[in-house]
C-alpha cells in the first residue's frame, strides 16, 4: 500500500507548487530509509512526493534494491489499473439534488460526478457566489465541496446559465479575440 504526502511547499512567493507523483525509478534516483514496517522512498528530484510504502516487519531486512523493486511493481500495477479503468461520469437527473450536506465534515458534497451551477458576483467585495440547485455557496464552501475529489482532475465548461443541462460542442483551438 502506498501512502503519499501529496501536497505542496511554499516557495518565497507564497504560492503552493503541486507535487509530482512518484514514478518508476532507479536506485540513483531515490533515497530509501526504513521506519517500523515502512520503507520511506524520497526522490532525489525536487517536488516529487515522498512515498511511505508499508511492507511489514521484513522491510528491516530487505536491501534498497528489493524495496525499490517492490515500489516499482506497485507503481506498474497502478499504471496498469489506470489504463484499464474506464470512467463514466454520473450526472444527477434534472430536478434531483446534486449536492448534499455532510454534517460530520461540515461541508457540502457532490452526489455525482457532474455539477451544473451558475456563477454570480453577489459575494462580499464582488466575490463569486456559486449556485447549485437551490443552494448558494461561497467560494470557500465551493472549494471545500471540490476537495471531495482531491487527487482527481477537473474540466470546467462555461455555458449560458439557461443551458447547464446541455453538453456544448467543443472546439480545440486558440481563442479568436485573444490579445497577443
Amino acid at each position: 500500500m502506498i501512502v503519499s504526502q501529496f501536497g505542496g511547499y511554499e516557495p518565497k512567493g507564497g504560492w503552493k507548487m503541486r507535487m509530482k507523483k512518484p514514478y518508476i525509478a532507479s536506485l540513483n534516483e531515490v533515497r530509501i530509509s526504513r521506519e517500523d514496517e515502512y520503507a520511506i522512498i524520497v526522490y532525489v528530484e525536487p517536488n516529487v512526493s515522498t512515498v511511505h510504502l508499508k511492507i511489514g516487519p521484513e522491510v528491516q531486512k530487505m536491501t534498497d534494491k528489493e524495496i525499490l523493486d517492490c515500489h516499482n511493481r506497485v507503481l506498474e500495477a497502478q499504471q496498469q489499473a489506470a489504463l484499464e479503468y474506464e470512467h463514466v461520469a454520473v450526472e444527477i437527473p434534472e430536478g434531483h439534488p446534486q449536492i448534499k450536506y455532510f454534517a460530520l465534515g461540515n461541508q457540502w458534497t457532490p452526489r455525482g460526478d457532474v455539477l451544473r451551477c451558475v456563477i454570480e458576483d453577489g459575494g462580499p467585495d464582488g466575490e463569486a457566489v456559486i449556485h447549485i440547485d437551490d443552494h448558494e455557496l461561497s467560494l470557500v464552501e465551493f472549494g471545500r465541496l471540490l476537495t471531495t475529489y482531491a487527487g482527481w482532475g477537473m474540466r470546467i465548461i462555461f455555458v449560458p446559465d439557461d443551458r447547464t443541462y446541455e453538453e456544448p460542442e467543443i472546439e480545440i483551438r486558440e481563442p479568436d479575440d485573444e490579445d497577443e
